[in-house]
């Protein structure tokens, strides 16, 4: 079922299984994505990459990835615009921005277990039950039952894996540089650059992602910027010295070096395969 507003709100809930999947459309232009999957076995190719996804796991998509569906057995799909529900303006109140959505080269996957099995359930049926509503009241209701589900999906993100051994002030620091490098990345490559804006030094950025057993911030930005690249010469047509210049690279020589020395293989080879 899907609700749109007046002032181009969307927001979409649908069952997708086996029978229907390939009726639907992966993405939709700028909407985010939470899909909740109900049984074992659900095969994505996602920016490229084939991925497997289980029983009560979650996955959040934004508007920059590529998604296909190569089998759905069950799933729930739930999607909305920045019209409907901006995460950016209202990350005070759910706290999902550089966590479930603008994680650089990484797709958060929530697993839910037993304990949060019901109110999870819960809260997706109240969805449900508030798309049949059709009255003046229906949008503020659609936007705090989404609202609660972002805000399950995140808390239990972040007690399911390393981000509870680290405390609040960590944890906003990290989410807050996912989330720059995911806005800059194609013009800014640097650790020093988001540790200006962040008004920590590198050092302490590199030391909180330690803590966490990530990936350093370098090579966040790195795999971001190499993801970003996949992405342009395996979707597009565009020249690879285009391709280059729009990733902040001085010149295609510069860019194919960083593409061989990180993948394995050039740009070139890469849209041969």
């Amino acid at each position: 079922m899907i609700y749109q507003g007046k002032q181009n709100e969307y927001f979409e809930l649908e069952y997708v299984d086996c029978d229907n999947f390939r009726s639907f459309r992966p993405i939709v232009s700028g909407a985010l994505q939470l899909l909740w999957f109900q049984s074992d076995g659900n095969k994505l190719i996602i920016d490229g990459i084939h991925q497997t996804f289980n029983n009560n796991q979650i996955v959040s998509l934004s508007q920059y990835h590529h998604v296909q569906y190569e089998q759905i057995n069950a799933m729930k799909m739930l999607r909305f615009n920045s019209e409907f529900y901006c995460i950016i303006n209202h990350d005070s109140e759910v706290g999902c921005k550089g966590v479930l959505y603008y994680t650089p080269a990484k797709i958060p996957v929530v697993s839910v277990q037993e304990p949060q099995f019901a109110i999870m359930n819960d809260a997706w049926n109240l969805t449900d039950m508030e798309l049949e509503m059709k009255d003046e009241l229906q949008l503020e209701m659609l936007q705090i039952v989404l609202k609660r589900i972002l805000i399950l999906c995140t808390r239990i993100y972040k007690m399911q894996g390393t981000l509870s051994f680290i405390d609040d002030s960590q944890h906003n620091l990290i989410r807050e540089f996912n989330f720059l490098v995911e806005q800059n990345f194609k013009e800014q490559h640097s650790v020093s650059y988001y540790a200006g804006l962040l008004h920590k030094s590198p050092k302490t950025i590199t030391n909180t992602f330690k803590k966490i057993d990530e990936k350093s911030p370098l090579q966040l930005i790195h795999d971001r910027i190499l993801l970003e690249a996949k992405n342009l010469l395996h979707y597009t047509k565009r020249d690879i010295s285009e391709i280059a210049y729009e990733l902040g690279f001085e010149n295609v020589q510069v860019f194919s070096r960083f593409f061989k020395r990180l993948s394995g293989i050039s740009p070139t080879e890469f849209r041969l395969k």
